[in-house]
């Protein structure tokens, strides 16, 4: 019978996204710290000395990470069709709540980590990490364009998103309830702007958007 695998012969990649749930965890109680890093690495039974080598951005590498362990589940529960049959507000709905789900009874530790995502030197990786995620969950969705509607909706269900889990951060009532109706309402109105866009891209012979675009920046003088 062969050995076990020792746990620290993975790959620093490998183990950057077994750790970071459980450095989630420990961040409740001691933010996105070395503290929170070693406890992780004792619970997960890998030296200390390696797991803060997974982690060479530290703080903002650890956040990265847990939000890519989240990605990586909603992947995985819905892929092979799950949405199928579901209106597309449907599937936004199910996939943003799925995300919020998934960081439940972690408040205290996503408040800190938008606090860090926050500080300037590290807004351009949030930028990404919020573009990637608001990638997989249109890809999961069905979203197949490629015009500058891909762009569109993407920026818009980042900040629905953004905006979500902002109040379930401070929500208190019974089973995250006005988050539930605070995210009901943002789809809703995402949902009217694009009827209106598409009524006007319709209803207009020859319309050029990026001729539209520019004079609402350069109005004729």
């Amino acid at each position: 019978m062969s050995a076990a695998p020792n746990p620290d012969d993975r790959t620093l990649d490998e183990l950057r996204l077994v750790l970071a749930p459980v450095i989630a965890q420990a961040a409740v109680f001691d933010g996105w710290s070395e503290a929170a890093l070693a406890q992780a690495a004792s619970t997960a039974g890998i030296d200390p000395a390696v797991a803060r080598l997974a982690f060479p951005g530290g703080a903002a590498d650890m956040i990265a990470a847990w939000i890519e362990t989240i990605d990586a589940a909603m992947e995985h529960a819905f892929a092979d069709g799950a949405l199928a049959g579901l209106k597309i507000r449907e599937r936004i709905r199910a996939l943003v709540l799925f995300r919020l789900d998934a960081v439940a009874g972690r408040e205290e530790a996503l408040q800190r980590a938008w606090a860090i995502q926050a500080l300037p030197q590290n807004l351009a990786q949030t930028a990404r990490i919020a573009w990637r995620s608001a990638d997989v969950m249109w890809r999961l969705a069905g979203d197949t364009a490629t015009d500058y509607n891909h762009y569109t909706k993407r920026a818009l269900l980042a900040g629905i998103y953004s905006a979500t889990v902002a109040v379930f951060m401070g929500d208190e009532s019974e089973g995250k309830a006005d988050t539930r109706a605070f995210l009901d309402r943002r789809i809703d109105g995402v949902m009217r702007f694009e009827k209106a866009k598409a009524r006007l891209l319709t209803n207009r012979e020859g319309f050029d958007v990026a001729r539209f675009l520019g004079r609402l920046r350069y109005p004729a003088r």
